[in-house]
């Protein structure tokens, strides 16, 4: 047997005991607020909500996060629920089986386990607009987080699946975050800006005119 075999499931063995590990601590007063949580995750709801307060109240630099965030959901979930989970393949946890109470149960996503497009979503946006508005970066890593956690604690996902979906939703963040900027530093100047810009090249071109008129009288 190859150690890159043994790896993997010693890695395997290390991930559904961890999930274990959280199916069987016994916190009642979390069980209906994470449900919630984990529930309320799909489709990204939360995060659109977010986008939108901050495209209509967060001016320029709102808009260019709710813009920078909302791509990145877009790219991370191409990412993950494309060709990650193709290549994982990886099925869903047996909650019953190991051991997670039903009162935390949420409807089981058809789609593979590995890695988790709620954590890659959750970290991208986090990431992205965190990036443009640092002031929110606190609250949305932390509700990132318990989104993340949230799809353990109700079972539908291993710790890894998670672990690796809010890794690639980060970089993809990233990336975004940095390409809007360059974006918004290369795109064309404001209506103010190019009325200036105008102005000075019109005067500056009267000027010129002024000068070979006077040259030639």
């Amino acid at each position: 047997m190859s150690r890159a075999v043994v790896l993997l499931r010693r890695l395997d063995e290390c991930d559904r005991w961890l999930y274990g590990v959280v199916a069987r601590s016994s916190t009642p007063l979390l069980d209906e607020p994470l449900r919630r949580v984990a529930a309320a995750a799909n489709f990204s709801k939360p995060w659109f909500v977010v986008a939108g307060v901050l495209g209509l109240l967060g001016g320029s630099r709102g808009r260019r996060a709710a813009v920078a965030g909302v791509a990145a959901i877009g790219a991370a979930s191409l990412v993950v629920n494309q060709p990650l989970k193709a290549l994982g393949r990886r099925r869903r946890p047996d909650r019953g089986g190991l051991g997670t109470p039903q009162a935390r149960w949420v409807k089981m996503p058809s789609s593979r386990a590995f890695p988790s497009g709620h954590a890659a979503s959750a970290a991208a946006f986090a990431v992205a607009v965190g990036d443009e508005v640092p002031a929110l970066r606190p609250v949305l890593r932390v509700a990132a987080s318990v989104v993340a956690f949230s799809r353990v604690y109700t079972g539908v996902h291993y710790p890894s699946d998670v672990l690796v979906g809010a890794t690639v939703g980060a970089l993809v963040g990233r990336s975004t975050s940095r390409l809007v900027a360059r974006w918004s530093r290369s795109g064309p100047l404001p209506l103010s800006g190019r009325l200036r810009s105008d102005c000075a090249g019109a005067s500056t071109a009267r000027g010129h005119a002024a000068s070979r008129q006077e040259d030639r009288s």
